[in-house]
């Protein structure tokens, strides 16, 4: 009972940043779920990329409740969208496949010092230069196979990697937000199925697992996210900028230590 508690109130919280922050709640989601799957005892070789599978199932939901606000409010340039989303597609499904194989430890280890570089960031509150713009067609496409690779071999939306990335391109913050909760989507979809092949008849994992997905932790999870989601739009909309951005790296800051100190020790 104690651990479904657990899902449901770690769901209501990843919704409400996956949609005030675009990150799809991954950066919570992960680390939560691996001190979850630790301390009821499961085998560690196991627990990261369980963590990570499930995830990126949940952001799945989560991202459909946060894009639904965000088209309402009109916000969601499509046509950005529909430039990265195959390549992501392509890049989240090979990464997400890839991670299964990939050593717990070193998995960890790579999460974390990619949200210590990411939260600095924005806690610096770091400027683009003014000159910076997307890149065409071509360029696109190679940024949204990194994102979706990166994205799924660290369970999470992408939003940690495609807004400070289109930030860095001078859209403003707010709507790179909107673009990265759409993008969420085709990352997780097809990075979650990558987790579930990789991980299919693994003799470590307990029951109820659909490969490296936990199906309960799934339903609890998605369930309480899609609810909070649409309110994490409002405040994101609502919130001055240079306060989504100290939210955003003293987020992400405490969680990456916090793995830091867990992976050394």
């Amino acid at each position: 009972m104690l651990e479904i508690v657990s899902f449901l109130g770690l769901g209501l919280f990843a919704g409400l940043l996956a949609g005030m922050l675009g990150i799809g709640g991954g950066v919570v989601i992960v680390p939560a779920l691996i001190w979850i799957f630790q301390h009821h005892g499961l085998p560690p070789e196991i627990i990261p990329h369980l963590a990570i599978g499930t995830s990126l199932a949940a952001i799945v939901f989560t991202s459909m409740s946060a894009i639904w606000a965000q088209q309402k409010r009109r916000a969601i340039d499509w046509s950005v969208v529909r430039l990265l989303a195959p390549a992501t597609l392509l890049g989240g499904f090979a990464s997400g496949y890839l991670a299964g194989f990939i050593p717990a430890a070193m998995l960890k280890g790579f999460f974390a010092v990619f949200l210590l570089f990411v939260g600095t960031q924005f806690m610096l509150d770091w400027k683009p230069a003014a000159h910076w713009r997307l890149p065409g067609r071509g360029g696109l496409w190679g940024v949204g196979v990194g994102v979706g690779s990166l994205s799924a071999l660290l369970g999470i939306g992408g939003g940690n990697i495609t807004v400070p990335l289109l930030h860095a391109c001078n859209l403003e913050l707010k709507r790179a937000i909107a673009i990265s909760t759409a993008l969420g989507l085709p990352i997780a979809l097809f990075g979650a199925a990558g987790f579930v092949l990789s991980g299919w008849g693994h003799a470590q994992l307990p029951g109820g697992t659909l490969g490296y997905v936990s199906l309960p932790a799934l339903a609890a999870i998605a369930g309480a996210a899609v609810l909070t989601a649409p309110l994490g739009v409002r405040l994101g909309h609502a919130l001055p900028v240079k306060r989504l951005k100290r939210i955003f790296g003293v987020l992400v800051l405490a969680i990456s230590l916090r793995m830091l100190w867990s992976v050394l020790i």
